[in-house]
């Protein structure tokens, strides 16, 4: 991939990153209303969310060259 593909990719990561983000705090807002709370939904949601941090991490791996000290 160029740079200008992966910076495209890194966009998309963080923006479904954060969509996460407010999923996971719409489910606890909406527990919090009704008293339940899907555990397993909100696990599930949260281990996606650390799978695309770790991909975000990986994309900006890719696009930092190192530097040698």
């Amino acid at each position: 991939m160029n740079e200008q593909e992966l910076t495209k990719r890194l966009e998309h990561l963080r923006s479904e990153h954060r969509d996460l983000d407010a999923a996971i705090a719409a489910l606890l807002a909406a527990a919090d209303a009704n008293g339940f709370v899907d555990q397993l939904q909100i696990a599930r949601l949260k281990k996606r969310k650390l799978r695309l941090k770790d991909q975000i991490a990986v994309v900006e791996d890719n696009l930092i060259p190192d530097i040698i000290a």
